[in-house]
């Protein structure tokens, strides 16, 4: 196997920085894959260093912690994500921004994710964060901060104060339970494409309003 190492101190700057990259997506390629085959909680940062013939001080440099390395991916996606919100019209609602930007955020994740590592590898360790306790907790605790940022990102939108407003973060909070919750029906599905993903991110989507605004009761719930 290729030594991926850091170069010597006096290599060329660029050369050392193609090598710290090339390193860095090594080691968090070997980690999803262990991830998703091992599982997070089996699989040791000490396995994931020899598998690409590195120490465990090597892999330090580049990740804290294996919770960094498993969602190093979510990371890149989360802020493409808010940077789509960020460049939405400033006419549209903040249900319609939100909208927009996860829609437009599906549309070029490939391009995104690819030059990491592999798109299916991706849509893997996201069906494994659904699957495992252990992830999930840390999804919804990191799920939790992104809601924050983006209910401050809308209040600045609208012309409002977050702290005394609650507007933006009941909207924000009702846009990521949806998302949570289709991120939980994909992922017990068999078809794990990013296409799969995006149908059902819009579908539930467009759900919001009418599920907050309707009356869903049929004559029968009425008991008539």
């Amino acid at each position: 196997m290729e030594q991926t190492e850091p170069p010597a101190p006096g290599a060329p700057a660029g050369l050392r920085e193609r090598k710290k990259q090339r390193t860095r997506e090594a080691l968090l390629r070997v980690a999803l894959e262990l991830f998703t085959t091992k599982g997070y909680e089996q699989t040791t940062i000490d396995e994931i260093a020899d598998a690409v013939e590195v120490s465990q001080r090597t892999f330090f440099r580049y990740f804290a912690s294996k919770e960094e390395a498993a969602f190093a991916v979510h990371d890149l996606v989360e802020s493409q994500f808010f940077t789509a919100l960020e460049s939405r019209p400033a006419h549209e609602s903040p249900f319609e921004a939100m909208r927009g930007a996860v829609l437009a955020s599906w549309d070029s994740i490939s391009l995104t994710i690819e030059d990491v590592v592999p798109v299916d590898l991706y849509m893997r360790i996201c069906q494994v964060i659904e699957s495992s306790p252990a992830l999930l907790a840390i999804h919804l605790r990191r799920s939790a901060e992104l809601e924050d940022r983006i209910a401050h990102l809308i209040a600045v939108r609208e012309g409002l104060d977050v702290d005394t407003d609650p507007r933006p973060r009941v909207a924000v909070a009702a846009f990521d339970g949806v998302m949570r919750a289709t991120g939980r029906i994909w992922g017990q599905g068999e078809d794990l494409s990013i296409a799969s993903m995006r149908a059902v991110t819009l579908t539930h989507l467009d759900q919001i309003g009418p599920a907050l605004a309707g009356n869903w009761r049929t004559k029968d719930a009425h008991g008539l």
